[in-house]
């Protein structure tokens, strides 16, 4: 059940990150940016790119190979703690930072919902892998 629930996790991140490819045209990211100085877009841009990498990569791992973060391991259970912190701050900004000035329209509530179901669902099946609670 537990590679299961992890190769669902995979699946949620790369579900967030094929949905996120949409982001920078649905929030006009090449007309907001080009307010920015070189540098600062530049470095905007590169960490786009590396959460993206990021998500990306997680999802991978975990629809690739499940088991290696289920083997009780210590360095699977920190893997898993590390990907339950990451999701886990990001169900926290979407609340504390993004929430207040997101799109409004039932598209806008519906993706948000999806999300951070993704998000939540991520952060308790890795935090409670990591663990080693199932």
């Amino acid at each position: 059940m537990t590679e299961t629930l992890i190769f669902l996790g995979g699946l949620a991140q790369l579900a967030v990150a094929a949905a996120s490819l949409a982001i920078p045209r649905v929030l006009n990211w090449k007309e907001q940016t080009r307010r920015l100085d070189g540098l600062t877009r530049q470095v905007f841009w590169t960490y786009a790119a590396y959460i993206f990498t990021t998500n990306v990569c997680f999802g991978v791992v975990s629809v690739a190979a499940p088991g290696w973060l289920t083997d009780g391991s210590g360095l699977a259970r920190s893997v898993c703690a590390f990907i339950a912190v990451y999701w886990g701050a990001r169900v926290i900004i979407q609340f504390t930072s993004y929430r207040p000035h997101r799109p409004t329209g039932t598209r806008f509530v519906l993706a948000e919902i999806a999300v951070v179901v993704a998000f939540v669902f991520c952060t308790v099946v890795y935090g409670v892998t990591a663990l080693g609670l199932w």
